[in-house]
């Protein structure tokens, strides 16, 4: 009877340290994502500016030739890495939350897809976990489709960063990338396009599910000149991960943040998470908050070299009436009262 006694208590040791060891490895995932998106840009630019100054210099150089001859190469598809995708940092980044991904339909892969994503959230992190690596299973859910998730272009003449992103399927958000993809990489494409942008940022909160659409028709018209489907995408919780300062319409961090967006590409969010010890403490930690992101019906969309705006507007309108219907439907199975209503700015 002790033996058995010490032995359960080993057990249970050792399930409380496994769980433990796994909830740190969660922190660290995450903790090296907010990091990326934040920061790894510039801090690689800065070292490679310090390694030409140093006796590696020629080490620096060569990567800038490289960089010289693979300027174009995002424009073109970039460059996934499957086993980037699948790292095992990616499952404790979607554990994490969790995220999950909810496939509503099928995808034939004889078509190419435009996937309007809402809302933007702070970071974006269902449209990367989901999109951006195979941590949720979006390989196996839509067999045959390659998702590309399209952010600014700015991104990409960040040197290392650019390869970073490339490697799990990230693309520039511009008409030169989408345009190759669509129209010289074959069928079976999907290009993840977070359709609000910064624009939406702004305005995201915890509690609020609104989504800056009703100006927002480029996308409906690069659907058309290349015949891809439209596909709206909801994810319910992207909202509740960071508590932002919202700054009200004609004041003056409002006017910054505007100013930013125009000619940056960018807005600076005033936000915080949690602490990196503690979750009652502030710090740049998202909170842990579930994440789950609907994939909707997609919209047949025929090709029309030059649609007019008559024809832009018309699938603009299926478009937003789709995504209205797929929050509706799903809302109260993750966690929305059925009064609950989608705010379509």
């Amino acid at each position: 009877g002790t033996g058995s006694n010490i032995l359960s208590a080993l057990q249970d040791l050792f399930w409380l340290l496994k769980s433990k060891v796994e909830k740190q490895l969660q922190i660290i995932s995450v903790l090296q994502w907010v990091l990326t998106f934040l920061i790894m840009g510039i801090a690689c630019t800065l070292i490679l500016m310090y390694i030409l100054c140093t006796d590696c210099w020629a080490i620096a150089a060569l990567y800038l030739a490289w960089l010289v001859f693979d300027w174009n190469t995002p424009k073109k598809g970039g460059r996934r890495s499957q086993w980037v995708r699948n790292w095992a940092i990616w499952r404790y980044f979607r554990d994490y939350f969790p995220i999950r991904l909810v496939k509503t339909h099928n995808l034939l892969t004889t078509r190419n897809y435009i996937f309007g994503y809402h809302p933007h959230g702070i970071m974006g992190l269902g449209a990367f976990c989901n999109f951006s690596t195979e941590a949720t299973g979006v390989g196996q859910k839509f067999p045959g489709i390659r998702p590309y998730l399209a952010t600014l272009a700015g991104n990409f003449r960040m040197p290392i960063l650019r390869d970073y992103l490339m490697s799990g399927g990230i693309c520039p958000v511009n008409r030169d990338s989408i345009d190759y993809i669509l129209s010289k990489n074959g069928s079976g494409n999907a290009i993840i396009i977070v359709v609000g942008g910064a624009a939406e940022s702004l305005n995201c909160t915890p509690g609020k599910n609104s989504v800056t659409l009703k100006n927002r028709k480029g996308f409906v018209k690069l659907a058309l000149r290349h015949g891809a489907d439209l596909v709206p995408v909801y994810s319910f919780g992207e909202n509740e991960v960071y508590k932002q300062v919202i700054f009200e319409e004609g004041s003056w961090g409002r006017w910054v943040q505007k100013k930013f967006q125009k000619h940056i590409g960018f807005a600076p969010c005033i936000f915080h998470g949690r602490g990196l010890f503690s979750s009652n403490t502030w710090g740049l930690l998202p909170y842990s908050k579930p994440i789950t992101t609907v994939v909707g019906e997609p919209i047949t969309i025929p090709k029309i070299d030059n649609p007019s705006q008559k024809d832009v507007d018309f699938y603009h309108s299926i478009y937003v009436d789709s995504l209205i219907k797929l929050f509706d439907k799903y809302k109260s199975k993750f966690g929305l009262p059925e009064s609950e209503v989608l705010e379509v700015n």
